[in-house]
Order: structure tokens, then C-alpha cells, then sequence
């Protein structure tokens, strides 16, 4: 039915082989018959033989009893992402469109609403371990992180197309996908799957504000779709203030409080190109009269030292921002990143005025919500600023947490 679908994805298809039969260790069996879905590749004590990417991989107990059936890779130090456990079944076109159309069930509140830019399909909460797609308007972009699901991409994206209708679908691949161009087949980043390339500004509406996207070369997915809730709240608290945004990237924080009446906001980034894009999204909602009221500023340059000269000159806000990219990927950055994080908000309420709202944020996986909690409110006590916790926020419904490792964002408002 799909053919238009681009036909590399039906060739690829055909590619899975025999199944890899793996041995584990006495713990990752435990923690496979406890559905935790990664095995890690130090894990495995033997294979039957070298599998492909996408071949699937099965794990059996010492009395050869089925474990676990899931996604097999040798080139990732996740092996397996797991399908099923337990009880075995089929892995077919008919299993990914069920799990699709659960998927697509849990984010039917965001359906008519003010929002089409939100995220379909949340990766092992999800139970498609390694797979993520968002949604910008009609265009949908699939970002897999892993090569195991190369030839499963037609099965799922033809079942997505007959339970989602859209008008095109976009494929991005992660960083570590492209050190192995070979097992891609000739997929490429930024390629276009179904329906027409993109011509002109491609745009999505969350919670009635409209934003540029490029899903081709933007970060993640083209937006950052995870922080939509947060946004909204702090338009609830912008009213006639004057609104400090760091690490604002395209804006996002920016417009919702200048549609919540703030007087004047100004956008903070290292990237000039992020910072017109901040001025493009004003522009795009300058229809709405508190944004085209707002008196909206852009300083380009490193967060750190852009907040410290600013602190130096004296600059005061009644409410900051602070949203920055993870400073902590593996366990071993945490102490690090909780310094970063305590910079950030020394220097954060050292802007404000008394009584002002601070809001603090982090994406760091392995930084616990309570350490960075900690964090930031030890180093806003020695700053003289301590901190007044007006609330505690994670993830919105369409990036549920049913995987302990998907529980990465953490935001804190405060009053100082």
C-alpha cells in the first residue's frame, strides 16, 4: 500500500538473518526476566555466531528456556534492545503496528489542542527501544539510535502512515550510527523518507505559538519538544517582568513570556544562529499583541561568562532562565556536571532582584533529581540568594517514564 515509501526501506527489509543466540550472565538474566530492556554487550558471556545489525538476538536460561527476544547490534555496547521477554511471539509488521497504535493512544489528550509539535513515539517507554518520532504539523521525524532497526523501518513507518496520516516523514540518525556507513545501506542523515523535501520554513504550534523547525539539521529532532509544560508555566509567571533567558537556543522560554506579559526579554546563546532564529519565531507570532508589546534582546557568547559580565554591570531581572544542554551523559561526569549546575545558579540568583523567580533546569540522564536539587539550592545559599521552591516538574505525557533511563529531565521554580 505504502510503495510510496522510499523503496530502500522495502529492500532493506529482507536483510534480517538467523537468529543470534546469546549466553548471559547470572545478572542480566535477572534483570532481563525483570523487563529491563538493554543488554549490555559486557554481558554477554557467548554467541551462537557474528549476527548483523537487525538480526534478531535471543537469550535462553541454562535449561534452554526462552528469556528474552529483542534487537540485536554489534556494533552498540546495548546489544540487544529488547522486544519481548518471558513469553515469546512474533516479530512482525502486525507486533510494531499494535505497540504504535498504544503509543499513539497515550498522546490522544494533545489531539486537538493548540499543540501539533509533540513527540510520537518515546523510545523504550515506548517499548521501541532505541527508536524515537516526533511530530512538527504534518511532518514526523524518526530518529533511531541504533542500526538494529534498519530493516524494520518499512514494517513500522508503513503502520504509522495508516494510523497517523501525514505528509512526510524525515530520518535522522544518531551521532554514533555514522561511524558505520555500511550497515545503513545508504540511508543517510537528514533523509527523506515519504512525501516531498521541505521547501521554505517548515513550523509547528505548541500551546498556540508557532516555531520554525528544521528537522534536517537542528538539534534532536529539529526542537525541544520535552520542555512544552515548562514553557507554559513560565508564561504563568512573566507578567510585567523583565525575563532573562540562558541557553534560550531558538527562543522557546523566550516567547512564553513575552506572550505572558513580560516587558522586556532577553535571549542568551552561544550560537548566532539559534539567536535569529529566536528573532524569526517572534516574528512568526507577532500577531499576538503582549509578543509584539515585549521588548525582545539577543546576546550571543558562552552562558558562564555572558551571565558573569553581566552580573558585573550590575543587571537585574525578576526572572531567569536557565535551561542548558547536559553537562553529564555518563556517571562519571555527574560531579562535574552538579558543579556546572551550581555555577549556573549562583550566578542565576545573583541576577535577580529580591523576590524574584528563578527557573533551573537540567537534561543530565545520570544526575539524580535530588542532587541537583541539592545543587543548586547549596550554591544559591552561598551566593546570600537562598532558594524558595515553588515546584518540582518532569516530563510531559508524550515523554512517559516507564524506563528508568528515559527519567532525564529535571526543572526546579524558585523564588529568591
Amino acid at each position: 500500500m505504502f510503495s510510496i515509501l522510499h523503496p530502500l526501506l522495502a529492500e532493506l527489509a529482507r536483510l534480517p538473518g538467523k537468529p543470534v543466540k546469546l549466553q548471559v550472565s547470572n545478572s542480566a538474566m535477572a534483570s532481563l526476566h525483570r523487563g529491563y530492556p538493554w543488554l549490555y554487550a559486557e554481558r554477554v558471556k557467548a554467541e551462537s555466531h557474528r549476527g548483523q545489525p537487525g538480526d534478531l538476538g535471543v537469550v535462553y536460561d541454562g535449561k534452554g528456556r526462552f528469556v528474552a527476544v529483542g534487537l540485536y547490534d554489534p556494533f552498540s555496547p546495548i546489544r540487544l534492545r529488547v522486544l519481548l521477554a518471558s513469553k515469546p511471539g512474533p516479530i512482525d509488521r502486525a507486533f510494531f503496528a499494535e505497540r504504535l497504535a498504544a503509543a499513539l493512544a497515550r498522546r490522544l489528550p494533545l489531539q486537538g489542542t493548540q499543540t501539533d509539535g509533540y513527540r510520537l513515539v518515546h523510545g523504550e517507554s515506548d517499548r521501541f527501544p532505541g527508536l524515537v518520532i516526533d511530530r512538527y504539523g504534518d511532518t514526523a521525524v524518526v530518529k533511531i539510535y541504533t542500526h538494529a532497526w534498519v530493516p524494520y523501518l518499512h514494517d513500522c513507518l508503513a503502520s504509522l502512515l495508516e494510523l497517523q496520516p501525514l505528509d512526510r516523514l524525515v530520518l535522522r540518525l544518531s551521532r554514533g550510527l555514522r561511524e558505520h556507513p555500511d550497515s545503513l545501506h545508504g540511508l543517510r542523515d537528514g533523509q527523506i523518507l515519504y512525501g516531498e523535501p521541505i521547501r521554505g520554513v517548515l513550523t509547528c504550534r505548541e500551546n498556540g505559538l508557532l516555531f520554525e523547525v528544521d528537522p534536517i539539521h537542528g538539534q534532536k529532532t529539529g526542537f525541544f519538544l520535552d520542555q512544552r509544560d515548562n514553557r507554559a508555566r513560565v508564561e504563568q509567571l512573566a507578567r510585567g517582568k523583565r525575563v532573562l533567558n540562558a541557553f534560550s537556543y531558538n527562543g522557546g522560554f523566550s516567547l512564553a513570556a513575552a506572550r505572558g506579559g513580560a516587558v522586556e526579554v532577553t535571549s542568551l546563546d552561544q550560537s548566532g544562529q539559534a539567536l535569529e532564529s529566536s528573532k524569526r519565531n517572534f516574528a512568526l507570532n507577532a500577531q499576538v499583541p503582549a509578543i509584539a508589546a515585549a521588548r525582545h534582546l539577543t546576546i550571543e557568547g558562552d552562558a558562564f561568562r555572558a551571565m558573569a559580565e553581566l552580573v558585573k554591570q550590575g543587571q537585574k531581572y525578576d526572572l531567569v532562565i536557565i535551561d542548558p544542554p547536559a553537562f553529564a551523559v555518563r556517571r562519571s561526569q555527574v560531579r562535574e556536571a552538579l558543579y556546572a549546575y551550581g555555577r549556573l545558579a549562583h550566578l542565576g540568583v545573583s541576577l535577580l532582584v529580591a523576590g524574584g523567580d528563578i527557573v533551573l533546569a537540567s537534561c543530565s540522564n545520570p544526575v539524580s533529581p535530588e542532587d541537583f536539587r541539592a545543587a543548586v539550592c547549596a550554591a544559591a545559599a552561598r551566593a546570600g540568594r537562598p532558594l524558595q521552591r515553588i515546584r518540582e516538574t518532569g516530563h510531559a505525557l508524550d515523554h512517559p517514564l516507564d524506563f528508568a533511563e528515559s527519567r532525564y529531565l529535571k526543572c526546579l521554580f524558585a523564588r529568591a
